[in-house]
């Protein structure tokens, strides 16, 4: 069984910076991907940023594309997200989770970590 904890979250101003934290508890070899969710108050969970297995490849939702950024320390078996110029629209729970898919088809999610950006 795989277990992920995100931390790093908190408040922050508007064009402040946060970088999140993804542990998982083993390296899992059939779930490669990792990848970053978030969902607001009311509304459905969204797809933010995923990361191969070496790091090569990556994918980002228009809507963060140039100010967040996905890394991953596979020898921690450790995610980051990196989030600069955050804007109050980014506040959310943020999740963190693994799979064979880079947007879909996830087998194993955090409890998520709060992200308050304040205007």
């Amino acid at each position: 069984q795989v277990q992920l904890v995100e931390s790093g979250g908190g408040l922050v101003q508007a064009g402040g910076s946060l970088r999140l934290s993804c542990a998982s508890s083993i390296r899992t070899f059939t779930n490669p991907i990792m990848g970053w969710f978030r969902q607001a108050p009311g509304k459905e969970r969204e797809f933010v940023a995923a990361i191969g297995w070496s790091g090569a490849n990556t994918d980002y939702a228009d809507s963060v594309k140039g100010r967040f950024t996905v890394s991953r320390d596979n020898a921690k078996n450790t995610v980051f997200l990196q989030m600069n110029s955050l804007k109050p629209e980014d506040t959310a729970v943020y999740y963190c989770a693994c799979g064979r898919l880079f947007r879909t088809g996830y087998s194993y999610w955090g409890q998520g970590t709060q992200v308050t950006v304040s205007s």
